[in-house]
C-alpha cells in the first residue's frame, strides 16, 4: 500500500512535501535529485507496517533541503516537511549526474534497484560489466550487485510490468554509486 505526501506552495515559490500521518520515515531521496508526481519520496512505517511514500500531482522539482537528512529512521508527524522542492532547478536537472538519473526515473521502460545499496556493475575490477548499451538482457539474467552491510547481492533482471527480453538503451546507474531503493538502474526498449 502507498500513501502520497500532502503539497503545500510556499510564499518563497519552493515546494514542500509533508508526512501524511505520523510515522518513522526512512530511504529518502537524496538532495539534487529529480522529484516528479508519483516518485518515490521512501518509505513510512506506521505502527510496524512499511508503506511506499510517493510525491502527490503537482510535485515537480528538485529536493534543496531534507527534514534530519544525517538519520536513516526519522520520526514524523502529520505536519513534519519531509522534503523541499525547488520547482526552477527542474530545467538544471539534466545537468546534474543525479538529476540526469532521477529524470530518467518515470519515463518510458526502466529497470530499477529492487533496494538500498552501493552497485557494482562488474563481477571483480578486471571482469566485463554484467550489461552494457546496446546488449538484450532476458529474465533472470545477472544485471549488477549490490553490496548491502557487506554482502553482495546478485541483482536479476525481471519485475512486473518488464518484457522478457529488452534492450538496454542506456547505464544510469554509475559503479561503485550508493542507490535508494527503486533508482533507475536501466533505460530499456522492448
Amino acid at each position: 500500500m502507498s500513501l502520497e505526501a500532502k503539497l503545500v506552495r510556499r510564499d518563497d515559490g519552493t515546494l514542500a512535501l509533508v508526512a501524511p500521518r505520523p510515522a518513522h520515515w526512512r530511504e529518502a531521496p537524496r538532495k539534487g535529485a529529480l522529484v516528479t508526481p508519483g516518485a518515490p519520496l521512501g518509505r513510512l512505517e506506521v505502527l510496524g507496517t512499511l508503506h511506499d511514500l510517493v510525491a502527490p500531482a503537482g510535485a515537480a522539482g528538485i529536493v534543496v533541503d531534507l527534514y534530519e537528512p544525517k538519520l536513516a529512521r526519522r520520526a514524523v508527524d502529520a505536519a513534519t516537511v519531509l522534503v523541499v522542492l525547488d520547482p526552477n532547478a527542474a530545467g538544471e536537472a539534466a545537468t546534474l549526474a543525479g538529476g540526469a538519473a532521477a529524470s530518467v526515473a518515470t519515463d518510458g521502460l526502466v529497470f530499477r534497484a529492487p533496494m538500498s545499496g552501493r552497485i557494482y556493475r562488474r563481477p571483480a575490477p578486471t571482469e566485463p560489466a554484467f550489461v552494457e548499451v546496446g546488449q538484450e538482457v532476458a529474465l533472470g539474467q545477472t544485471v549488477c550487485l549490490l553490496e548491502v552491510m557487506k554482502t553482495f547481492n546478485r541483482i536479476t533482471y525481471g519485475g512486473d510490468g518488464l518484457p522478457e527480453r529488452a534492450k538496454v538503451k542506456a547505464v544510469v546507474a554509475e559503479d561503485g554509486a550508493d542507490l535508494d531503493g527503486g533508482d533507475v538502474i536501466l533505460v530499456l526498449e522492448g
